[in-house]
């Protein structure tokens, strides 16, 4: 079975990140870190044209708070502030997974997966699944999924190219 990854403190750093389900009180901050993700992280793999088009504005923190809610969502917080966030539906799917741009390479996606790959064992999942951006596709190999096919989403009327992958659970006794 797979180790779930740690939390990485580093002793140069005076804080340290928890890891926590979703309060309704996030949705605000999740609604603006995915958003200036999008645009900031995204644009290495994506135009500028896409990733207007991907995230054209601040989503409505209570739309997503309804969505949110009702899935098994995670963040990981540093310092007061949500630095990263996943959401994991009823059947697997990985629905998104997001780390803001100061997040990145620091350890904390590992730690946020791991979390939930643990929830999806508890729930006695087969597998997680996800449509992995470009960008992410990386992060999701390193965490063992493996690239099932690649797909085209339409945003707005703008093709972004992702990727479907799995990762396959350990069967349960």
């Amino acid at each position: 079975m797979t180790r779930p990854p740690r939390i990485v403190r580093r002793k140069a750093e005076r804080s340290s990140v928890l890891i926590r389900d979703y309060d309704r009180r996030d949705a605000p901050a999740i609604t603006r870190l995915f958003y200036e993700t999008v645009r900031s992280v995204n644009l290495q793999h994506y135009s500028k044209q896409q990733v207007r088009a991907w995230a054209p504005a601040v989503p409505d923190p209570k739309i997503w708070h309804a969505r949110m809610s009702q899935r098994h969502t995670k963040v990981a917080e540093e310092n007061g502030q949500i630095i990263a966030f996943v959401e994991l539906e009823r059947d697997g799917h990985l629905d998104m997974f997001y780390c803001g741009k100061d997040a990145i390479r620091r350890g904390l996606g590992r730690a946020l997966y791991g979390a939930v790959e643990l929830k999806a064992i508890g729930l006695r999942l087969e597998r997680i699944f996800t449509e992995a951006s470009i960008t992410a596709r990386p992060f999701f190999e390193y965490c063992g999924f493996g690239v099932l096919r690649g797909h085209t989403a339409t945003r707005g009327g703008i093709e972004l190219l992702n990727f479907v992958m799995e990762k396959r659970l350990l069967p349960f006794p």
